[in-house]
Protein backbone atom coordinates (compact mmCIF):
# COMPACT_ATOMS: atom_id res chain seq x y z
CA UNK A 1 0.00 0.00 0.00
CA UNK A 2 0.82 3.33 -0.93
CA UNK A 3 1.18 5.53 1.96
CA UNK A 4 1.95 9.08 0.64
CA UNK A 5 -0.42 10.52 -2.23
CA UNK A 6 -3.17 7.63 -2.29
CA UNK A 7 -7.57 8.19 -1.94
CA UNK A 8 -8.31 6.52 0.68
CA UNK A 9 -11.83 5.50 1.40
CA UNK A 10 -12.59 4.81 5.04
CA UNK A 11 -16.17 3.09 5.88
CA UNK A 12 -17.21 3.53 9.18
CA UNK A 13 -14.93 6.32 9.93
CA UNK A 14 -16.52 8.78 12.15
CA UNK A 15 -15.76 7.08 15.16
CA UNK A 16 -13.26 4.65 17.10
CA UNK A 17 -11.15 2.55 14.86
CA UNK A 18 -12.09 3.85 11.53
CA UNK A 19 -11.54 7.31 12.60
CA UNK A 20 -8.26 6.91 14.15
CA UNK A 21 -7.06 5.47 10.54
CA UNK A 22 -7.87 8.66 9.01
CA UNK A 23 -6.42 10.65 11.01
CA UNK A 24 -3.24 9.08 10.99
CA UNK A 25 -3.58 8.13 6.82
CA UNK A 26 -4.62 12.41 6.24
CA UNK A 27 -1.15 12.57 8.43
CA UNK A 28 1.02 11.02 5.97
CA UNK A 29 -0.18 13.11 3.23
CA UNK A 30 -3.34 10.83 1.72
CA UNK A 31 -6.45 12.15 0.27
CA UNK A 32 -8.90 10.43 3.47
CA UNK A 33 -12.73 10.05 2.48
CA UNK A 34 -15.05 9.06 5.60
CA UNK A 35 -18.08 7.44 5.01
CA UNK A 36 -20.83 7.26 8.57
CA UNK A 37 -24.64 6.73 8.75
CA UNK A 38 -24.77 9.91 11.13
CA UNK A 39 -24.74 13.40 10.06
CA UNK A 40 -23.92 14.82 13.58
CA UNK A 41 -20.75 12.65 13.62
CA UNK A 42 -19.42 13.92 9.95
CA UNK A 43 -20.10 16.99 11.15
CA UNK A 44 -17.71 16.73 13.92
CA UNK A 45 -15.24 15.38 11.68
CA UNK A 46 -15.52 18.11 9.41
CA UNK A 47 -15.12 20.39 12.28
CA UNK A 48 -12.55 19.04 13.85
CA UNK A 49 -10.26 17.60 10.57
CA UNK A 50 -10.90 19.76 7.70
CA UNK A 51 -8.93 18.10 5.10
CA UNK A 52 -11.04 14.74 5.70
CA UNK A 53 -13.88 14.67 3.17
CA UNK A 54 -17.15 12.89 4.58
CA UNK A 55 -20.22 11.34 2.80
CA UNK A 56 -23.49 10.38 4.36
CA UNK A 57 -24.00 6.71 3.79
CA UNK A 58 -25.49 4.14 5.41
CA UNK A 59 -24.19 0.64 4.52
CA UNK A 60 -26.50 -1.58 5.51
CA UNK A 61 -28.65 -0.41 1.95
CA UNK A 62 -27.50 -1.82 -0.96
CA UNK A 63 -28.85 0.94 -2.77
CA UNK A 64 -26.89 3.27 -0.66
CA UNK A 65 -23.74 1.04 -1.21
CA UNK A 66 -24.22 1.75 -5.11
CA UNK A 67 -25.00 5.23 -4.54
CA UNK A 68 -21.83 5.68 -2.47
CA UNK A 69 -19.59 4.14 -5.44
CA UNK A 70 -20.76 6.13 -8.04
CA UNK A 71 -20.46 9.57 -6.04
CA UNK A 72 -16.52 8.12 -5.22
CA UNK A 73 -15.65 7.41 -8.79
CA UNK A 74 -17.01 10.70 -10.15
CA UNK A 75 -16.02 13.24 -7.04
CA UNK A 76 -12.94 11.53 -6.70
CA UNK A 77 -11.71 8.79 -9.38
CA UNK A 78 -7.99 8.94 -7.87
CA UNK A 79 -9.34 6.51 -5.20
CA UNK A 80 -7.04 3.97 -5.02
CA UNK A 81 -7.68 2.35 -1.64
CA UNK A 82 -10.41 0.72 0.03
CA UNK A 83 -11.01 0.34 4.30
CA UNK A 84 -14.02 -2.04 4.98
CA UNK A 85 -13.82 -1.17 8.40
CA UNK A 86 -17.77 -0.27 8.91
CA UNK A 87 -19.39 -2.91 11.68
CA UNK A 88 -21.72 -3.64 14.81
CA UNK A 89 -21.32 -5.66 17.20
CA UNK A 90 -24.40 -6.98 19.29
CA UNK A 91 -25.20 -9.19 22.26
CA UNK A 92 -25.58 -13.18 20.94
CA UNK A 93 -27.72 -16.15 22.90
CA UNK A 94 -27.86 -19.06 21.09
CA UNK A 95 -29.86 -20.50 24.04
CA UNK A 96 -33.31 -18.68 22.72
CA UNK A 97 -35.07 -17.26 19.55
CA UNK A 98 -33.15 -15.07 18.18
CA UNK A 99 -33.74 -11.56 17.16
CA UNK A 100 -33.88 -12.39 13.10
CA UNK A 101 -33.36 -8.30 12.62
CA UNK A 102 -30.81 -7.92 14.83
CA UNK A 103 -29.22 -11.16 12.94
CA UNK A 104 -29.75 -9.43 9.60
CA UNK A 105 -28.12 -5.82 11.10
CA UNK A 106 -24.92 -7.68 11.95
CA UNK A 107 -24.77 -10.01 8.62
CA UNK A 108 -25.35 -7.36 6.38
CA UNK A 109 -23.06 -4.35 7.79
CA UNK A 110 -20.16 -7.30 8.92
CA UNK A 111 -20.19 -9.32 5.93
CA UNK A 112 -22.24 -7.92 3.25
CA UNK A 113 -21.36 -4.55 2.93
CA UNK A 114 -17.64 -4.96 2.31
CA UNK A 115 -18.21 -7.84 0.02
CA UNK A 116 -20.53 -5.58 -2.20
CA UNK A 117 -18.21 -2.10 -2.11
CA UNK A 118 -15.43 -4.46 -2.84
CA UNK A 119 -16.54 -6.00 -5.85
CA UNK A 120 -18.01 -2.84 -7.09
CA UNK A 121 -15.30 -1.09 -6.95
CA UNK A 122 -12.73 -3.92 -8.01
CA UNK A 123 -12.54 -2.90 -11.53
CA UNK A 124 -12.09 0.86 -10.94
CA UNK A 125 -9.25 -0.19 -8.38
CA UNK A 126 -7.52 -2.53 -11.44
CA UNK A 127 -4.54 -1.40 -12.31
CA UNK A 128 -4.25 1.89 -10.44
CA UNK A 129 -0.67 2.37 -8.63
CA UNK A 130 -1.11 1.13 -4.98
CA UNK A 131 -4.38 -0.48 -5.31
CA UNK A 132 -5.53 -1.99 -1.93
CA UNK A 133 -8.47 -3.40 0.08
CA UNK A 134 -8.03 -3.26 3.09
CA UNK A 135 -10.14 -6.14 5.22
CA UNK A 136 -10.84 -4.89 8.79
CA UNK A 137 -11.51 -8.35 10.90
CA UNK A 138 -10.16 -8.91 14.93
CA UNK A 139 -8.83 -10.99 17.07
CA UNK A 140 -12.08 -12.65 17.40
CA UNK A 141 -12.02 -14.15 13.84
CA UNK A 142 -9.71 -16.80 15.47
CA UNK A 143 -11.10 -17.40 19.02
CA UNK A 144 -15.03 -16.43 19.21
CA UNK A 145 -16.35 -14.72 21.98
CA UNK A 146 -19.24 -16.45 22.72
CA UNK A 147 -20.95 -13.50 24.76
CA UNK A 148 -20.77 -12.08 20.66
CA UNK A 149 -20.52 -15.02 18.65
CA UNK A 150 -22.01 -13.61 15.68
CA UNK A 151 -19.63 -10.94 15.35
CA UNK A 152 -17.00 -13.70 15.66
CA UNK A 153 -18.52 -15.65 13.22
CA UNK A 154 -18.62 -12.53 10.34
CA UNK A 155 -14.78 -11.44 11.19
CA UNK A 156 -14.34 -15.04 10.47
CA UNK A 157 -15.98 -14.87 7.13
CA UNK A 158 -13.78 -11.57 6.67
CA UNK A 159 -10.75 -13.47 7.34
CA UNK A 160 -11.52 -16.54 4.75
CA UNK A 161 -13.36 -13.65 2.49
CA UNK A 162 -9.97 -12.08 2.18
CA UNK A 163 -7.66 -15.08 1.47
CA UNK A 164 -9.86 -15.21 -1.63
CA UNK A 165 -10.43 -12.02 -2.63
CA UNK A 166 -6.11 -11.68 -2.47
CA UNK A 167 -6.03 -14.75 -4.54
CA UNK A 168 -8.56 -13.71 -7.45
CA UNK A 169 -7.81 -9.67 -7.17
CA UNK A 170 -4.01 -10.32 -7.61
CA UNK A 171 -4.57 -10.85 -11.73
CA UNK A 172 -6.16 -7.34 -11.39
CA UNK A 173 -3.28 -5.88 -9.30
CA UNK A 174 -5.23 -4.85 -6.05
CA UNK A 175 -3.29 -6.23 -3.00
CA UNK A 176 -6.11 -7.18 -0.14
CA UNK A 177 -4.47 -7.14 3.24
CA UNK A 178 -6.24 -8.50 6.44
CA UNK A 179 -5.67 -5.98 9.96
CA UNK A 180 -6.76 -7.44 12.95
CA UNK A 181 -6.80 -5.35 16.15
CA UNK A 182 -7.16 -6.94 19.21
CA UNK A 183 -10.16 -5.62 21.73
CA UNK A 184 -9.77 -1.63 21.62
CA UNK A 185 -11.02 1.16 23.58
CA UNK A 186 -13.61 1.88 21.32
CA UNK A 187 -17.42 2.31 21.63
CA UNK A 188 -18.08 -0.60 19.68
CA UNK A 189 -19.84 -3.94 21.43
CA UNK A 190 -21.80 -0.38 23.60
CA UNK A 191 -24.62 -2.68 23.02
CA UNK A 192 -23.51 -5.45 25.78
CA UNK A 193 -22.60 -2.73 28.29
CA UNK A 194 -25.10 -1.39 30.86
CA UNK A 195 -23.75 1.85 30.24
CA UNK A 196 -23.04 2.14 26.13
CA UNK A 197 -21.13 5.18 27.30
CA UNK A 198 -18.29 3.63 29.53
CA UNK A 199 -15.00 2.19 28.46
CA UNK A 200 -14.68 -0.88 28.24
CA UNK A 201 -11.00 -0.66 28.42
CA UNK A 202 -8.69 -2.72 25.52
CA UNK A 203 -5.64 -1.18 24.04
CA UNK A 204 -5.52 2.56 23.70
CA UNK A 205 -6.31 3.95 20.17
CA UNK A 206 -3.15 5.56 20.06
CA UNK A 207 -1.47 2.17 20.26
CA UNK A 208 -3.54 0.61 18.09
CA UNK A 209 -3.02 3.20 15.09
CA UNK A 210 0.87 2.86 15.63
CA UNK A 211 0.79 -0.63 15.64
CA UNK A 212 -1.46 -0.45 12.64
CA UNK A 213 0.02 2.33 10.95
CA UNK A 214 3.52 0.75 10.89
CA UNK A 215 1.77 -2.90 9.95
CA UNK A 216 0.65 -0.75 6.61
CA UNK A 217 3.64 0.92 5.60
CA UNK A 218 5.68 -2.65 5.98
CA UNK A 219 3.91 -3.89 2.98
CA UNK A 220 2.53 -6.78 5.27
CA UNK A 221 -0.47 -8.77 3.75
CA UNK A 222 -1.93 -9.81 7.18
CA UNK A 223 -1.28 -7.48 10.27
CA UNK A 224 -2.29 -8.76 13.57
CA UNK A 225 -2.37 -5.94 16.31
CA UNK A 226 -1.63 -6.55 19.86
CA UNK A 227 -2.91 -9.83 21.05
CA UNK A 228 -4.58 -10.77 17.61
CA UNK A 229 -1.33 -12.49 17.20
CA UNK A 230 -1.30 -14.62 19.87
CA UNK A 231 -5.41 -15.85 18.84
CA UNK A 232 -4.32 -16.30 15.46
CA UNK A 233 -1.53 -18.29 16.39
CA UNK A 234 -3.26 -20.05 19.49
CA UNK A 235 -7.02 -20.56 17.64
CA UNK A 236 -9.07 -23.26 19.68
CA UNK A 237 -6.74 -23.72 22.21
CA UNK A 238 -7.53 -20.13 23.58
CA UNK A 239 -11.22 -20.60 23.37
CA UNK A 240 -11.59 -22.10 27.40
CA UNK A 241 -10.00 -19.04 28.54
CA UNK A 242 -11.58 -15.94 26.80
CA UNK A 243 -14.83 -17.62 27.39
CA UNK A 244 -14.15 -18.16 31.21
Amino acid sequence: MTMKDSTILITGGTSGIGLALAEGLAGWGNTVIVCGRREDRLAEVRQRLPRIVTRACDLAGAEQRLELVEWLVERHPAVNVLVNNAGVQLRFDATRPVDLARVHQEIELNLVAPVHLSSLLAGHLAGKPGATIVNISSGLAFVPLAEVGLYSATKAAIHSLTLTMRYQLKGMGIRVVELAPQATDTELGADRRDDPGRSHGGMPLEEFLAEALAGLASGADEIMVGAAARMRAAGDGMFPMLNR
